[in-house]
């Protein structure tokens, strides 16, 4: 008994990362750094993108309402200007207004005949939503890949570890729990590694989609408020527009 139960604690103590780590051959040592690069860089955009979702979210309104309340159109650029270079609906009315003011430069040119006012500014402002958009999705594709990736790349550490214990096991005919303790440990900790690898990938994944989403809709509807202003020189107003609307409804014959 004695003697079992000293096999049973040794056993053991061959479970434990340390005991993962100095019995690493060169698939084991592959499977661990790529889980660890995957890591990483997965924290590194999760930090990166969450800074600038609530960097673009604390400044989104006031940058645009200061553009609308600014009573000088070029007053409005220059404050746009002073933005910084990662906020991006500043970025987005500038091009409005350069393309503004560039169609308006070249009044009478094949420019002009070949596109009006209104086309030439929605095309500058799709160029500009979808440069801004496609920043947005920076780091997306590496979480994607960790979440989806890195569960298979543990799972081969997992089936390399029974691997060595059936060798084991046939190489000492004992199949004791002493014998395969080990490599099963290392098996069983490299399937957790590449679970804690691709939770908070898949997580941060979903949640940075959701704020993209939710981001590119406040987008579009200020390119839309934009095209109105540079093209026809006033903004459209929502308010008013429907408070038209609501008599002809209400004036509706009742069945």
């Amino acid at each position: 008994m004695p003697a079992a139960g000293h096999s049973d604690a040794a056993a053991l103590t061959q479970m434990g990362f340390d005991h993962l780590i100095r019995n690493f051959d060169a698939l084991g040592w592959v499977v661990f750094l790529v889980l660890t690069l995957m890591s990483i860089g997965s924290w590194l955009f999760i930090v990166i993108n969450a800074w600038r979702v609530l960097a673009i979210r604390s400044r989104a309104d006031h940058v645009r309402q200061m553009f609308w309340e600014t009573t000088s159109a070029q007053d409005a650029v220059r404050f746009m200007e002073d933005q910084p270079s990662w906020e991006p609906f500043s970025k987005i009315a500038l091009d409005c207004a350069s393309a503004a003011a560039h169609h308006q430069r070249h009044e009478g040119s094949r420019l002009v005949e070949a596109l009006n006012r209104s086309e030439f500014i929605d095309r500058a402002l799709r160029q500009g939503v979808a440069r801004e958009s496609a920043r947005l999705e920076g780091g997306l594709t590496w979480l994607a890949t960790t979440g989806s990736t890195a569960p298979f790349v543990g799972l081969l550490g997992t089936v390399w570890g029974i691997y060595h214990a059936l060798i084991r096991i046939g190489a000492s005919g004992n199949a004791g729990i002493e014998t395969v303790a080990g490599p099963v440990g290392e098996a069983l900790i490299m399937t957790a590694i590449g679970l804690g690898v691709a939770i908070p990938a898949v997580l941060a994944y979903n949640v940075f989609i959701r704020a993209n989403r939710v981001t590119n809709a406040q987008f579009d509807e200020f390119a839309h408020d934009l095209h109105d202003f540079f093209a026809t020189g006033a903004r459209v107003d929502t308010g008013a527009a429907a408070a038209m609307v609501a008599p002809k409804q209400s004036a509706a014959p009742r069945k």
